[in-house]
């Protein structure tokens, strides 16, 4: 008569059931009978909601003390919502910076004749904050052109032709400027201008393609003329700007803020994914 779980209960003993929404239990203390409506910490400690038959809900601690049809059950963290967390951490992790679906493992690939090219390193940096892992996969490299105003002796210099491709990223490419005006040149070079494709961003530098809430700002500030623009910038912030370090290590902070694509305008995104697909193109 010893023999097997003796010292059960009479309803037997209690058994773990997660608390997905639309389960209904009683609770044992009180009588009252619900359904889970949802479960949070609250006080530190985790409590089910139970919503009874005429609408209202109690908060209850999450554990031992239910009954599920008469048989002692302890609620436990609702599986459903955990699957959830993990799904979405996987898939996270599944995706590079530049939302693009990662490949892990990848062996180290030579890097192919085409190339991008930006204006500074402030620039390639970014480049390679966002884009880097998509740019390795495609063996493309970034070069820095140190500005655009003798772009078409770099065009020239690089030699473009089928199969070397050349991309290039000019800041502050709007109507009236000066960058406007050397691109519409360079975009014309002969024998060169089928294999080059030239765009830009709108911005007076790629500082300002990262989105000022990154920085606690509703917008960038408008820097007056005849004031250096990033010194301006990092005036308006209440950074030290005297010297070129100092400029170096806002620029720093800045691009710190930077996680993921979603950190960035998007009208530098859609011109970076464009000439990507341009370098990489069979």
């Amino acid at each position: 008569m010893l023999s097997g779980d003796w010292k059960a209960p009479p309803k037997g003993r209690s058994t773990p059931l997660a608390a997905e929404r639309g389960v209904v239990v009683e609770d044992v203390e009180t009588g009252w009978v619900g359904a889970v409506v949802r479960v949070e910490k609250a006080g530190g400690i985790l409590v089910v909601h139970l919503e009874d038959r005429r609408g209202r809900t109690r908060a209850f601690p999450l554990g031992p003390g239910f009954h599920v049809d008469g048989r002692p059950v302890t609620l436990t963290r609702p599986q459903a919502a955990a699957d959830a967390r993990l799904s979405a951490a996987r898939a996270a992790a599944s995706r590079t910076a530049s939302g693009s679906r990662a490949v892990a493992d990848a062996p180290a690939r030579v890097a192919s004749a085409s190339r991008i090219f930006v204006e500074g390193r402030h620039d390639a940096e970014l480049v390679e904050k966002v884009w880097g892992h998509d740019l390795r996969i495609e063996g493309v490299v970034v070069e820095m052109l140190d500005g655009v105003d003798d772009l078409e002796a770099a065009i020239r210099d690089f030699a473009p032709g089928p199969g070397r491709r050349m991309g290039v990223l000019v800041d502050h490419l709007v109507a009236g400027t000066k960058e406007t005006r050397v691109v519409d040149a360079a975009s014309r070079l002969h024998p060169f201008a089928p294999h080059v494709l030239i765009v830009g961003h709108p911005y007076v530098d790629v500082w300002q393609s990262v989105r000022p809430e990154r920085l606690g700002m509703e917008r960038w500030p408008v820097i007056p003329r005849g004031t250096s623009w990033k010194h301006g910038i990092c005036a308006h912030l209440g950074w030290a700007h005297d010297e070129q370090a100092d400029i170096a290590r806002a620029w720093k902070q800045i691009l710190g803020t930077v996680r993921t694509y979603a950190d960035l305008e998007p009208s530098l995104l859609g011109r970076v994914e464009e000439l990507i697909d341009f370098v990489t193109a069979p």
